[in-house]
């Protein structure tokens, strides 16, 4: 299946790569080989019902310590949680050394008694749930990194989840434009391909105008990611003005494509729905806007 229909692996990496980023040498290597090797699935626990994807605003805590941790709440859209053989749980820290309360980030085995799992119905078919946790106990070798982490530090993390987001739409906004583009010159009406009307070639022209303006800005935060340069505000752009584009260019190519584009038989209907989860997952263009400002001073 091609990748811009499969969807970006994120949901399945998104667990290893916070233990990548966090974990302790012997946490990575309990965990991360498994991964790589396809026998082992780890997802991330991060959204409560109040949170979003506001880090500030996570107030599940773990009561416990050197002998352990209890947890209780609710966290919703795991990824993949049916399938995960562990989750990486965000948990409000106490404050180390009289300090700012951070994050606690928790190994937890998804068949610890105590843990319920309910699938959630989504626009786009991606397998979400609702995972909750009535004391749950957690080793205390499960704290991740074996101390707390700052939320600066896992947005960092967010983010690089975020960019092969915008990949990923960028992917499927090319195939939409490709899609629209061969209809158009196919399609007849009045003894003449639908393409040669005004309104379809401005539609069309809006697309490709909305795709290259993504696909830049991507690659922009990809090169400068890769270089090793801060990009939290450049990656935030992107992630804002993809998610957007990606929604205009799916409703014109279901608008070139009339009804057909509509059916379930036909793929622009998938990509239509993929491109509203898209736009939601890892924070809407609202909540991107609104880093981006954050990284403006503002």
């Amino acid at each position: 299946m091609p990748a811009h229909r499969a969807g970006s692996f994120q949901p399945l990496s998104s667990g290893g790569q916070v233990v990548l980023a966090f974990g302790t040498p012997e946490q990575k290597n309990r965990l991360l080989p498994a991964v790589a090797s396809g026998e082992s699935r780890g997802t991330l626990a991060l959204i409560e019902p109040q949170s979003g994807y506001e880090l500030s605003k996570i107030e599940m805590t773990s009561n416990g310590g050197a002998n352990g941790f209890f947890i209780e709440g609710v966290k919703l859209f795991v990824p993949d949680a049916h399938i995960a053989d562990w989750m990486v749980c965000v948990t409000r820290g106490k404050g180390e050394n009289g300090g700012d309360p951070g994050l606690e980030l928790l190994i937890i085995d998804t068949k610890s008694p105590g843990i319920s799992i309910t699938p959630l119905k989504t626009i786009s078919g991606d397998k979400l749930f609702e995972v909750k946790l009535d004391g749950v106990k957690v080793p205390a070798e499960n704290l991740l990194g074996g101390k707390e982490q700052s939320a600066g530090d896992l947005e960092r993390v967010l983010q690089q989840a975020s960019l092969a987001k915008c990949a990923e739409m960028v992917g499927g906004a090319q195939r939409v434009l490709e899609m629209a583009v061969d209809y158009a010159k196919q399609r007849v009406q009045f003894n003449r391909p639908i393409g040669s009307f005004q309104a379809i070639q401005h539609h069309c022209a809006n697309m490709l105008i909305d795709l290259d303006c993504s696909r830049y800005l991507t690659y922009y935060a990809a090169w400068m990611q890769s270089e090793g340069i801060p990009c939290e505000k450049e990656i935030a752009m992107a992630k804002a003005f993809t998610s957007d584009a990606y929604i205009n260019i799916t409703t014109l190519g279901q608008q070139i494509h009339g009804g057909t584009g509509l059916i379930k038989e036909h793929d622009m209907q998938i990509y239509f729905r993929r491109a509203k989860a898209s736009a939601l997952s890892l924070g809407n263009a609202t909540f991107q806007r609104k880093m981006v400002a954050r990284q403006m001073g503002l």
